[in-house]
């Protein structure tokens, strides 16, 4: 019997009424998985390790990548490689080899994704005399826009040949006692990027290429702020928009004192801007009391705390990065296994809770961050990639997946090729294009397929 027609109309026009508001917000803002390139790791390096200071100390520049990954190459070489390496980290025999030539592939090809030269905790100006220091800072600040934008505005108007994809500064805090410095240190920065329109360029080609770091966020209304802050350089150097990152370090930044959930607040304050919310290990773990001995990326507070930033970033358009250990795979043979075991745990742990970022801090590190993330997304493509197939076709002789677990396995897939881990050939056994993979992975539908 069909349903009365009227009665139909009138029910309808009710929940259309009565959901005006939220259907844009369904269709719209909750609507947004992160379909871009995410990338798998950000490398923090003190800035005077990269530009130098006036002390003189050794810096690295724009030659930083190269130099770890052939740090990181050594290691492996004297560990015996990275397939003996994937090996004694518990990946299976018959994944291995592969695991680890495609490791070494993408040490070769392109070893830090994601850069942050870092003038804020990492920084340090201990050879530097007080009165001397903001002097000093300037003139790193100056160097480093240097340095990003030979990264950022390389060959053909994209990242030069072996740079990171994506790169950016972390400033000083909105702190009262340091705000200041911040922003001196961003417009300098800002100012030497604007030069011969470099910072426009890249701002139009890929407006999530640059990377600014907002560290130690207590409140929404500092990210507000800091729109409006953008916003005046935006017009003093005639720039397109310039987004920014989010870094939560704060128990304040997870729940407001009015008991509300913050990251939710600092998204929205952030006026489509906010690229990115990191979550900070140390600084958050210590302002809850955890003791240093405790402090870790799998403690029970730092896995609160990013279950609410998970939930705020889930479907908004927002990235979510886990934090660092301090544990650096150095010394000894013994020790840089140690090492290399406690890094490869971790990222295998927030990869598996769904958080596919994370922070390194030493060469030796970008060893572990891709054979991890490769072996990872290489354990289950094919069976995700042979589901998906059935999927698209209607059979299910095997599976019975829904659009929610297509978009899912879409994703899984995308990431797959986009770390590394599987190649274009390999993919071809879905039958899909890179067009109808990216449409699955936003709506689990194609069109013309009926789940």
């Amino acid at each position: 019997m069909p349903a009365d027609p009227d009665v139909l109309t009138g029910i309808t026009t009710l929940a259309d009424d009565r959901l005006a508001e939220v259907d844009p917000l369904v269709t719209g803002p909750w609507a947004t998985p992160v379909t871009w390139r995410q990338p798998v790791h950000t490398v923090y390096v003190p800035a005077h390790l990269i530009v130098g200071d006036s002390t003189g100390e050794s810096a690295q520049g724009t030659d930083l990548p190269r130099r770890w990954a052939q740090d990181a190459l050594d290691a492996l070489r004297a560990h015996g490689g990275a397939a003996a390496l994937a090996r004694d980290l518990g990946v299976a025999d018959g994944h291995a080899e592969t695991v680890g030539e495609l490791t070494l592939d993408k040490l070769h090809r392109e070893p830090v994704e994601d850069l942050r030269i870092d003038f804020e905790d990492g920084f340090t100006q201990r050879g530097v005399p007080q009165d001397a220091r903001d002097a000093d800072e300037d003139a790193l600040a100056a160097r480093a826009a240097d340095v990003l934008a030979s990264w950022l505005d390389g060959g053909d108007g994209g990242a030069a040949d072996g740079a990171p994809a994506f790169a950016g500064i972390r400033f000083k805090s909105f702190d009262p006692a340091v705000r200041e410095r911040g922003l001196r240190t961003l417009t300098i920065v800002l100012q030497g990027l604007a030069r011969d329109g470099v910072l426009a360029r890249v701002l139009k080609r890929d407006r999530r290429a640059l990377r600014l770091t907002l560290p130690k966020v207590q409140h929404h209304r500092q990210v507000e702020v800091f729109v409006e802050v953008l916003q005046a350089l935006e017009r003093a150097l005639d720039v397109p928009q310039i987004p920014f990152e989010v870094q939560v370090e704060t128990p304040q930044a997870i729940l407001a004192a009015d008991g509300a959930a913050e990251p939710a607040r600092l998204i929205a304050a952030g006026a489509g801007r906010v690229l990115s919310l990191h979550y900070g290990t140390y600084d958050y773990s210590a302002s809850l009391g955890v003791d240093a001995a405790e402090q870790s990326m799998e403690h029970p507070v730092a896995d609160h705390a990013k279950d609410v930033l998970q939930v705020a970033t889930t479907a908004v358009g927002v990235e979510l990065s886990d934090g660092s250990t301090n544990r650096i795979p150095v010394g000894t043979a013994t020790e840089i296994l140690e090492g290399w075991r406690i890094h490869h745990d971790l990222v295998g742990r927030h990869l598996r809770r769904g958080v596919r970022q994370g922070w390194d801090l030493h060469a030796n590190q970008l060893v572990t961050r891709h054979l991890t993330t490769i072996a990872y997304f290489r354990a289950d493509w094919r069976v995700s990639a042979e589901r998906l197939r059935a999927y698209v076709a209607g059979d299910t002789s095997r599976w019975m997946d829904e659009p929610a677990t297509a978009k899912a396995m879409a994703g899984y897939l995308v990431r797959a090729r986009a770390c590394g881990a599987v190649t274009d050939a390999e993919l071809e056994v879905t039958g899909l294009d890179d067009t109808q993979l990216r449409t699955l992975q936003v709506s689990g539908r194609l069109q013309g397929v009926t789940p």
